[in-house]
């Protein structure tokens, strides 16, 4: 194979290469479409002239008949006033209209046959395009469905499900960091110097209530004397108010004593 060869052959399918690349079936489809429906009025001009050929040898067939009899019923007469020279004049007239009129009827006849022929043919062609129309619409319909695959198919390559859930777990662990200092600083908050002092002066408070109400029963003698009971009641009271007294000035000296080692 010679030079030219190759380099024509190397052009050609670079070129079909990069035709096939940027060559959109969903265009080419509907630019058939678009040539095939042009080609209608063409084609019905072609038939209107087929068939107007065929209507003026009709009438041109029509005007010589009724010349032909017209010629006829002259000769006729002339021979009947003796006028044998204007009866010769019409004869030869006669035998010019009819033969115009055999070669006129044959060639009506076939325009005649022209005009069906051309009726199919357009009918046909309007046919094969609503069928092609028809099957190039389902083809882009499919290439429409193809492109949209083809971009969902892309969107799913790009789209990698691991960095997502990386970053989900990354959030989960800071949440659930925050989540366990805040618990910590709750916790550690109700079990400060300061909760315990609020727990000790409610429960003194408690108890010098029930001693109070204790003092009102004795004073309105709703407690008889030697009641056992009651004095330990109050004696218990009395000794729960000092052992809270004492715990509390504990609790004062080693918060105290941790500041300043602080």
């Amino acid at each position: 194979m010679g030079l030219w060869q190759r380099i024509k052959r190397v052009f050609f399918a670079g070129t079909g290469a990069a035709l096939d690349r940027i060559e959109n079936p969903e265009m080419v489809l509907q630019q058939t479409i678009r040539d095939m429906r042009d080609r209608v009025p063409e084609l019905n001009n072609s038939v209107a002239q087929v068939m107007a050929t065929e209507r003026l040898l009709l009438k041109q067939k029509e005007n010589l008949s009724t010349q032909v009899v017209d010629l006829d019923s002259k000769i006729k007469a002339s021979v009947k006033m003796g006028r044998d020279d204007i009866a010769t004049a019409y004869i030869g007239q006669l035998q010019q209209a009819q033969h115009d009129l055999e070669r006129t009827g044959a060639q009506a006849e076939q325009a005649q046959l022209s005009s069906k022929q051309a009726l199919k043919a357009r009918d046909n062609y309007v046919l094969n395009m609503k069928k092609r129309t028809a099957e190039a619409m389902q083809l882009i319909s499919a290439a429409k469905q193809a492109k949209l695959q083809e971009q969902l198919a892309q969107t799913m390559e790009t789209f990698n499900i691991g960095d997502d859930a990386s970053t989900f777990n990354e959030m989960r662990e800071k949440i659930d960091r925050r989540v366990a200092a805040a618990e910590a600083k709750l916790q550690l908050g109700s079990a400060s110097v300061d909760s315990q002092m609020q727990d000790i002066e409610r429960e003194a408070m408690d108890i010098q209530m029930q001693d109070k109400l204790l003092e009102y029963k004795q004073q309105m003698g709703m407690l008889g004397p030697g009641t056992p009971s009651e004095s330990k009641q109050i004696e218990s009271g009395s000794g729960a108010v000092h052992e809270a007294e004492v715990l509390n000035s504990d609790i004062l000296d080693e918060a105290n004593e941790k500041s300043q080692s602080s």
